[in-house]
């Protein structure tokens, strides 16, 4: 079976690319924040060398204090290491034992650590067995979450987190221009978690030869958008539920959706009127079994559909979506 990511519930931000893993509570630093997410698609020797630079910028992204922890796993080579940076309250774990390292520019760095049968990225403790029902599986993308599990489809023998003698020596050639905030990159500093897609990974550039460094190209977002009448735009990056007090709604309270308060002055509205589902890069539209109902309609139509509510109907680029007396057009560019 492939590795299974379990997403604990909670405010902070959780990432998974292939074998990376990220966990960041940095709030008011979306520049920290996307740089950190980057390096997700660094693989191969050059890691640890990039995150020795990442490190070094920290104290030049961060608003404030932030706490991250971020795993890189050499699934390529297939050894069961990993390389990993970390500071405030992250910290990375193998079968409930914290790796250590060595401080590298006010964080912690480790490399060429073993692998057990579970990792842990969260905020400095060992993963703590939730009940059924309340983590869920990342397979690919950016949630909420206050941690992550990744349990490994290939079982090594557990081990003790052993540190390197130090930092990488050389990495003082990879600048600021490298990841972080210029146009070019594709995560200026009003980028953030929250408008990037599920699949917002991008792909890896072409291994270089020798000991030179891994880059990662990302590619641009193109996520969906609900476009409200009254000038709104709500990027479709995960799963949500519209309606008058969304954040009260089960799928909100246990991290699987992102509640979207519509303004009702009339009271047409359900507290949680409907919401919006994702499959890749499917969307659909759900009734939620709301006093008035949701209705569809398409671009050309010139009538409302009502929806049975419970059942899921695909939306397509034009859709107009009405709630009460809210009007949403769905946009999926191309």
């Amino acid at each position: 079976m492939p590795d299974r990511c379990e997403v604990l519930p909670g405010d902070s931000v959780v990432a998974r690319r292939g074998g990376g893993l990220l966990w960041v509570d940095a709030p008011g630093s979306p520049a920290l924040v996307a740089t950190l997410h980057a390096c997700l698609g660094v693989a191969g020797p050059g890691a640890d060398r990039v995150l020795t630079a990442i490190a070094r910028q920290v104290n030049e992204l961060a608003d404030s204090t932030a706490s991250f922890a971020l795993v890189i796993l050499d699934s390529e080579g297939g050894t069961g290491s990993a390389v990993a940076l970390w500071s405030g309250k992250g910290q990375p774990s193998v079968d409930g034992v914290p790796v250590s390292g060595s401080s590298v520019e006010g964080c912690t760095l480790a490399s060429g650590f073993a692998l057990g049968q579970t990792l842990y990225v969260g905020p400095g403790q060992a993963g703590v067995a939730v009940p059924p029902g309340v983590a869920f599986d990342l397979t690919e993308g950016t949630v909420p979450g206050s941690g992550a599990l990744l349990q490994l489809a290939a079982s090594a023998p557990p081990a003790v987190a052993v540190p390197q003698s130090g930092a990488p020596s050389g990495a003082g050639h990879l600048g600021s221009s490298s990841f972080g905030s210029s146009p070019d990159s594709g995560f200026g500093s009003s980028a953030g978690f929250g408008s990037r897609q599920d699949s917002g990974f991008g792909r890896q550039a072409p291994a270089p030869v020798g000991e030179a460094t891994a880059f990662w190209s990302p590619d641009p977002p193109a996520a969906p958008v609900l476009r409200f009448d009254d000038g709104l735009v709500v990027t479709v990056d995960e799963d949500l539920v519209l309606g008058r007090r969304p954040d009260g709604h089960d799928l909100v309270t246990g991290g699987g959706a992102r509640g979207v308060p519509i303004a009702d002055t009339q009271n047409v509205l359900s507290s949680a009127h409907a919401a919006i589902q994702r499959s890749g890069r499917d969307v659909s539209l759900v009734d939620l079994g709301s006093l008035n109902g949701t209705h569809v309609a398409g671009p050309e139509a010139t009538e409302w559909t009502q929806l049975e509510p419970g059942v899921a109907h695909p939306l397509a680029d034009g859709d107009r979506l009405l709630l009460g007396w809210t009007v949403i057009t769905f946009e999926q560019p191309e």
